[in-house]
């Protein structure tokens, strides 16, 4: 068997590539050295543990002994892990799409020993086949062109690379002044999209982007749309139905290959999850459907129990593989199906779910697919109290025969970023919810990254932790995801040792990131010499950018704290993104909803008291129980607003409502405080 460097990186990825004939390199001076020294381009793959077309492209090429051996001799291979390098992903993936029109994971560059890109795409097949090279052939070709016409490579390399620092660059374009307007013109292109049968907004493959929803239902509320409300409730119906939500052990799969939602592509990562939580807590909020409260639970438990640390730190991702097959562990056939329930249990399950002898999914990626194969959605709801009584039982087993299951892959890392955003889903749900265990796991979660990643002493916040390490990677999606996390555990428990650590974190990002000059923050600090480029993420995607999420935090920051010095680089970063905000709204759903926060001082809830009072936990839940996104709570002690501590409890808890020095009277009624929400929203 043999061994490569990566077997000493911590990396699941990268782990994965340890046994490999390629003579892989990690993402560090050695191999560029090396590249350097014995002129070799750069083979350079990106991509993810749980990336099923990185495992097949692994399977089909990285583990073959000749394609391995040629890559050895003409090349110097690198592998990246987007996702404790996104900073890396974000550069090389602007030049594939640039130049190819597309991007995705595997993502395949060869690179000058400089590190500067001439040519790139994302999966390539072993064998010739519609119209494009094999993988080997492609190698061949640029090995070839490398030793006869290296001075025209490099050449292009260099004009490519100049194009990439304009193309990343974004200078401030002129452009009108951000209004309401945006955010309606923003909310009706989105609205365009929406498909009426299925929900979502846009054409298969549908992948959920609670970001572009969840803008929607803001703007719903800002303008009073009800036809938008009901676009986002109707698609938060249908992917809680389809087979994208695990329909037995909760959470959501990454994206559906189809329009229905019903066929995922099964990895299941911890972003989606987060930020999926949040929209069904919206849901919940605007519906007051007890199902869409339901969805958070189900995704929170399978949080905890399959993808948490002992520790309290939350995982990355798992696999949609499990022994070779993509989706084997969540799928069933109707004879599996029948052997494991009642005759009476396996008509209402195979009516509910839409169980067929031919299955719904094959996986095609595998030489020999397997057959009949259903994925779990819900095709007839259960209707009578019998048959929600069998369907239940029904669940009860179909989850101990799955339970038993050799389950996918677990790409256990503790990513600062991605454990910001479950971070903050977790400490709303406990507060929305009423569910101890969620504020539980967010305190937890707080106290694993401050003691494995946070270093007090240089205000630092690394990205990855694993296996008793951490990386010193600094990344403004660390700091910004964290960021947001811990404001809203400020917020569902008025803490101000919460507080206190956000305005470190906020203080340490403007610091590291903020760019005092043009506005907008940073993808990397000031030195990061392993870097071609310094660029600014300011594409929401599946996952939202951290220049959205830090304008969202630095403005919630700055209306609890009174600080100005938070208020003004998003002002500037707004002011920069002007442009594009207002030409591709949906590029930037995050950032919009900082718009929507921006455009008006939002309205500040001061529960004033002992937080360890029941009157006081009444009210800060009812706070938090009435959709009105741009409402900020804050207690009256700590280092909140200067008008915020002259507010005084009277002669127990009170809630006051204010806008800049004015408050209505104070109340210590939930009802009432209810009330006073609804009316000013």
């Amino acid at each position: 068997m043999h061994t490569n460097r990566l077997a000493h990186q911590k990396s699941p990825y990268l782990l994965q590539h340890a046994h490999n004939p390629v003579d892989w390199f990690a993402w560090n001076e050695e191999g560029f050295a090396k590249a350097r020294a014995e002129n070799k381009p750069i083979f350079l793959s990106i991509g993810y543990a749980t990336c099923h077309w990185c495992h097949v492209m692994e399977r089909e090429s990285f583990e073959d002994e000749k394609t391995g051996a040629f890559l050895n001799e003409h090349f110097v291979s690198i592998k990246v892990d987007r996702e404790e390098r996104p900073d890396v992903d974000k550069i090389y993936m602007t030049f594939v799409q640039a130049t190819t029109g597309s991007g995705g994971w595997p993502l395949s560059i060869f690179l000058t020993p400089e590190r500067k890109p001439f040519f790139g795409g994302t999966y390539f097949p072993p064998d010739a086949r519609h119209g494009r090279p094999s993988f080997r052939q492609l190698l061949e070709q640029i090995a070839g062109l490398w030793r006869e016409r290296k001075m025209e490579i490099v050449a292009s390399a260099d004009e490519l690379h100049t194009r990439l620092e304009l193309i990343t660059a974004r200078p401030a374009k002129e452009s009108s002044p951000l209004t309401p307007e945006t955010l309606r013109n923003a909310a009706e292109i989105i609205k365009a999209g929406y498909d009426p049968v299925h929900g979502g907004f846009g054409d298969a493959p549908k992948f959920p982007q609670p970001g572009i929803p969840a803008l929607v239902l803001r703007a719903a509320k800002r303008f009073g749309d009800t036809e938008a409300v009901k676009m986002v409730l109707h698609t938060c119906d249908q992917m809680a139905a389809g087979g994208i939500h695990d329909q037995l052990g909760g959470g959501f799969a990454r994206y559906a290959v189809d329009a229905e939602w019903l066929v995922p592509h099964f990895e299941k990562m911890l972003y989606d999850n987060a930020q999926l939580a949040q929209l069904y807590l919206d849901a919940f909020l605007v519906s007051g459907e007890a199902r869409h409260a339901a969805v958070v639970r189900a995704t929170l438990d399978y949080v905890l129990r399959d993808m948490t640390h002992p520790g309290g730190g939350f995982y990355s991702a798992e696999d949609a593989d499990s022994e070779g097959h993509e989706g084997k562990f969540y799928c069933w056939t109707k004879a599996e199906l029948s052997q494991v329930l009642t005759v009476e249990e396996f008509n209402v399950a195979a009516t509910y779910f839409g169980i067929t002898a031919e299955g719904n999914f094959i996986d095609h990626s595998h030489p020999s697919p397997l057959r009949g194969q259903n994925v779990l959605s819900v095709v007839k709801p259960a209707g009578s109290t019998t048959d929600q009584r069998l369907l239940a039982s029904a669940k009860t087993k179909m989850t101990a025969v799955r339970g038993k299951r050799i389950r996918p892959r677990l790409d256990d890392k503790v990513l600062a970023s991605w454990n910001g955003l479950m971070l903050g889903a977790m400490a709303r749900a406990a507060v929305v919810l009423n569910e101890d265990k969620y504020l539980a796991a967010a305190e937890k979660n707080l106290r694993f990254i401050r003691e494995k990643l946070w270093d007090a002493k240089s205000q630092s916040l690394s990205q990855r932790w694993r296996d008793g390490e951490c990386d010193r990677v600094q990344l403004l999606e660390s700091h910004a995801f964290m960021l947001d996390g811990v404001v809203q555990l400020y917020e569902a428990t008025l803490e101000p040792k919460h507080l206190g650590f956000a305005i470190e974190l906020a203080e340490a990002m403007i610091a590291k990131f903020y760019d005092a000059v043009q506005g907008g923050f940073w993808q990397s600090p000031a030195g990061t010499d392993d870097l071609i480029l310094r660029v600014k993420d300011d594409y929401d995607g599946a996952e939202p950018s951290g220049n959205s999420v830090a304008a969202l935090a630095l403005l919630k920051l700055a209306a609890i704290t009174g600080r100005e010095d938070f208020r003004l680089p998003v002002q500037a970063t707004l002011q920069l993104l002007a442009s594009r905000l207002q030409s591709q709204p949906a590029a930037l759903s995050g950032m919009l909803q900082a718009v929507d926060l921006w455009l008006n001082e939002p309205l500040r809830v001061v529960v004033a008291g002992k937080s360890d009072d029941g009157e006081f936990q009444k009210l800060l839940r009812a706070a938090h129980s009435v959709y009105q996104p741009n409402k900020i709570i804050l207690g009256n002690t700590g280092p909140v607003q200067e008008f915020a501590r002259t507010l005084p409890a009277q002669p127990g808890a009170v809630v006051y409502l204010c806008t800049g020095k004015a408050c209505q009277p104070p109340t210590n009624e939930v009802a009432r405080l209810k009330e006073l929400l609804e009316q000013t929203g």
